[in-house]
């Protein structure tokens, strides 16, 4: 509709310099680079077993590992993992040394994600995290798993190492970083553009649809389903009428004969 612009990836912006401790973790990493892990703000802490099963894995890498986590610290932690409260999620991304992101799909993440060019292993938890993720997967710039499967078998190793092993996820993320950039303007001067159109405008009118004026019985089809419905009680009573009259008719005849 006219007055609908879409204007996804505001808060995506280019990477700020890291705090110190932060950043001689992530250069301490060398060649290897850095793996970045978050289930977003509602997730503070997973079972014991599914996070000795995920620090098990980070600790058979020779990335270093970023881990936003606040529960109990894991048996199984390596020493090449960082367990942090909190990080500075689009700075860590924009990083020339960030290699993957472990992600929960969660809308500004997967964004942020595509923004910076970075791969992503998803581990959806509810709302539209699935959605995000699966949309990722279809472009082959992420792999999918859910967190009932992690502490089965070596599927989150696996799944890291397809990611990190395989150049396709990062070339096709790269891919849609280059689509989701190429624009005349910033998704965030285009809202604030359009919020003072709309100021400038007293509402902007002009831009909504007619549907507005519409009076509800019209706005919902009420008079075009009373109309349809009206239509096929008149069929039905027409082919009723015919056949009580040809019925009437036979009978009428048969009493003649008799």
């Amino acid at each position: 509709m006219p007055n609908v612009v879409y204007m996804g990836g505001f808060q995506c912006k280019p990477a700020k310099p890291l705090p110190e401790h932060l950043e001689e973790f992530v250069q301490s990493s060398g060649e290897h680079g850095v793996i970045l892990m978050s289930l977003g703000t509602f997730v503070s802490e997973l079972p014991a077993d599914v996070t000795n099963v995920i620090a098990a894995a980070f600790a058979e890498l020779p990335q270093k590992v970023i881990w936003r986590h606040k529960g109990d610290r894991p048996a199984t932690l390596g020493n090449n993992t960082l367990i942090v409260n909190w990080i500075p999620q689009n700075d860590l991304l924009g990083h020339p040394k960030m290699k993957l992101f472990v992600a929960h799909g969660g809308t500004n993440g997967v964004q942020e994600a595509m923004y910076h060019g970075v791969p992503v292993v998803g581990l959806p938890l509810f709302f539209d995290q699935y959605d995000n993720l699966l949309r990722l997967k279809e472009r082959g710039a992420a792999t999918l798993l859910t967190i009932n499967t992690v502490d089965k078998g070596n599927n989150f190793l696996e799944a890291i190492q397809e990611v990190l092993n395989e150049p396709s996820y990062r070339m096709n993320m790269q891919r849609l970083s280059r689509l989701h950039r190429d624009q005349p303007i910033t998704p965030l001067e285009n809202a604030i553009f359009w919020i003072e159109f709309v100021m400038r405008h007293k509402g902007a009118a002009h831009l909504k649809a007619e549907s507005y004026r519409m009076p509800w019985y019209s706005y919902h089809s009420v008079d075009v389903v009373l109309f349809l419905a009206g239509a096929v009680l008149l069929v039905l009573s027409t082919i009723f009428i015919f056949i009580w009259c040809l019925y009437t008719t036979m009978c009428k005849h048969k009493v003649k004969r008799d």
